[in-house]
C-alpha cells in the first residue's frame, strides 16, 4: 500500500515531522513531532504541533500512533501533548531503556526516573509490527546514532529518523552515548536492503552546499546510488572513518540538554517541584 505523506518542516530545529495516513480510511500516525522550545528564556510552546493537530482536523482523521524514531538530541518532543489532544499511543523502540539508563546517569536521576520504558504505550522490538487502520507497519531497529533508533517501513514508505539524510547530505553523527560508526553502516546497509522504489523519509534537513530548498523526501535507488557517505557500496572501514573523522568536528547540538531529559521521559517535562515548578538540569563536563 501507498500511504498519504504529510511533512511539517521546522525550521528552528532542521526536523520534519510526518502525519502518515491510511488511504483506504481516516486513520493516521504522526512520526517525531516537535514542542517548541526557547532555550533562553525557558518557555516551550505547541505552535508546531498544533499546525498537525489544525491539519488533522481538518482532514478528519483519526490519531492511531504517535511514533518516536528515538529520543531526539536537538528537540524535544510535542507526544503527550498531541496524545491529549488527539489520542493515540505514544510508540518507541524497547531499547529506550538502554538510553534512559544511560543518560538518567548523566542527568543525576536518582531512583524516582523510572528507566523501564513506561513512559511510552508501546516498546518496539525488532520485527514487530502495528497497524494504521488497514496499513500496516513493521519495525526495524536501526541503531548507530543511538542505540535505541528504529526505522517505520509503512508500505512503500520508510521513516529513517536520523540514520539516513538526504543523499547529498549522508548520514547522522555516531559519537552520542551508545552510539556506534560500526553498527550505523550495518543499519543502513539494512535500509538499502529494501526495494529500490521504497520511498525514504528523513527526520531532519539541512540544505547541503549548492543545494538552495529543504527536502527529505528520496528513493533507496538514490540513495544506494548517490548518498555522499555509503551510496555506491561505499566499504565499511571507508565509511566509520569517515563518521569518526567528522563527528570528532561536531559540537554538540544546541538543545542537547533539555531535549533529552524530556525525550527519555516520554515528552513529558520531569517530575515539578512542591511548589509546582519544573527545572531542568545542566550536567558539566558530561556531555
Amino acid at each position: 500500500m501507498t500511504p498519504f505523506v504529510k511533512a511539517f518542516f521546522d525550521e528552528a530545529t532542521n526536523t520534519i515531522s510526518y502525519v502518515v495516513k491510511d488511504p483506504t480510511g481516516t486513520a493516521c500516525a504522526i512520526i517525531d513531532s516537535v514542542l517548541d522550545f526557547d532555550y533562553a528564556s525557558g518557555r516551550t510552546d505547541t505552535r508546531s504541533a498544533d499546525a498537525i493537530i489544525e491539519y488533522i482536523g481538518k482532514e478528519g482523521l483519526n490519531t492511531a500512533w504517535i511514533l518516536e524514531t528515538h529520543v531526539h538530541a536537538d528537540h524535544l518532543s510535542a507526544a503527550p501533548y498531541l496524545q491529549e489532544k488527539l489520542g493515540g499511543k505514544i510508540g518507541i523502540g524497547s531499547n529506550i531503556t538502554v538510553v534512559q539508563d544511560t543518560f538518567g546517569k548523566i542527568f543525576n536521576e536518582g531512583t524516582a526516573f523510572q528507566r523501564d520504558g513506561s513512559q511510552f504505550d508501546a516498546l518496539f522490538e525488532e520485527g514487530d509490527s502495528f497497524h494504521i487502520g488497514q496499513l500496516r507497519g513493521d519495525v526495524m531497529h536501526t541503531p548507530g546514532h543511538t542505540p535505541a533508533c528504529m526505522t517505520y517501513v509503512i508500505g512503500d514508505a520508510a521513516f529513517v529518523g536520523d540514520t539516513l539524510f538526504m543523499p547529498d547530505f549522508g548520514t547522522a553523527r555516531c559519537d552520542f552515548p551508545g552510539g556506534s560508526a560500526d553498527t550505523m553502516y550495518d543499519s543502513v546497509q539494512r535500509i538499502l536492503a529494501l526495494p529500490d522504489e521504497t520511498r525514504i523519509f528523513v527526520g531532519h534537513d539541512y540544505k547541503a552546499p549548492g543545494r538552495d530548498v529543504y527536502a527529505w523526501e528520496s528513493t533507496v535507488g538514490e540513495q544506494k546510488a548517490r548518498n555522499v557517505h555509503v551510496g555506491g557500496g561505499k566499504a565499511r572501514e571507508e565509511f566509520v572513518e569517515m563518521r569518526q573523522t567528522r563527528d570528532a568536528t561536531l559540537g554538540m547540538p544546541k538543545l542537547i540538554v533539555p531535549s533529552l531529559q524530556v525525550n527519555m521521559r516520554g515528552g513529558n517535562m520531569p517530575e515539578p517541584d512542591d511548589k509546582g515548578d519544573v527545572f531542568l538540569k545542566v550536567p558539566i563536563n558530561k556531555l
